[in-house]
């Protein structure tokens, strides 16, 4: 019976299972190079943010710069420009960047997504600082806050869970976008998937496995982020059912 099965199934699930190793070690480099970058471009975003929100009168045009040019051209040209690109020039191959770093394509995958998701998620906090109730703002100054204790205590905080649900879908495309990883030579799911569609003439095994790999990591994104809108937007929830009340 399950020859049969087997028979019939228009995938060739035996290629897949005696090469699911390497399509574990694709979603070890595609999750490592999402998270890292995740998080540095998550750092780089907070001060931009904040300069963006507050009207800097220097920092703000340079970071509007920053977010227009990499949200407005799209991450593969951003890592082509990167791994093909900085090597064309002498200065750099010859400073001590080269040889550990931009020679490397994981390194310079990595900086292309910081750079990318840094810009998205800046103009994502932004927005939220931006919208911090004005309620809580004047309880903070009644309080006797200073203006960066307001940020550090109050504002950001607020900020930070009400960008939960919007931030989630940055992870998300986030991921998807660490696709661009297989055209630099590194082996990512769907690098993988592309290797095994190569190696044995298929059509779509290969791209199949990768798309359900994805789907996993998503599924497991979406339940994570649930749980902390949950437990950190759980006010809100309570303050829409008190206005409907009224």
């Amino acid at each position: 019976m399950m020859e049969q099965f087997l028979a019939w199934f228009p995938l060739d699930i035996s290629l897949i299972a005696a090469n699911f190793d390497r399509f574990l070690y694709g979603v070890w480099m595609t999750l490592n190079l999402t998270f890292l970058s995740l998080i540095l471009g998550g750092l780089l975003a907070i001060p931009m943010a904040i300069a963006r929100a507050s009207r800097h009168r220097i920092l703000n045009p340079i970071v509007w710069a920053y977010t227009y040019v990499f949200r407005g051209t799209p991450l593969l040209v951003q890592t082509y420009l990167i791994y093909y690109g900085v090597g064309q020039f002498e200065v750099i191959r010859q400073s001590w960047l080269w040889d550990p770093i931009l020679s490397s394509a994981w390194w310079c995958a990595l900086i292309a997504f910081t750079l990318n998701t840094a810009a998205y998620s800046t103009e994502l906090l932004r927005g939220a600082i931006v919208d911090t109730p004005v309620g809580e703002v004047e309880a903070a100054i009644a309080s006797g806050h200073s203006a960066r204790g307001r940020l550090r205590r109050i504002i950001l905080p607020s900020a930070f869970r009400r960008a939960i649900p919007a931030y989630s879908n940055e992870v998300i495309f986030m991921l998807h976008g660490s696709v661009v990883a297989s055209t630099i030579t590194l082996q990512d799911i769907l690098g993988v998937g592309r290797w095994l569609n190569g190696r044995y003439y298929l059509a779509y095994e290969g791209f199949i496995t990768a798309a359900g790999l994805y789907f996993l990591i998503v599924l497991a994104i979406t339940f994570a982020f649930r749980a902390a809108e949950r437990r950190y937007l759980r006010h809100l929830g309570r303050r829409a059912v008190l206005a409907s009340a009224a």
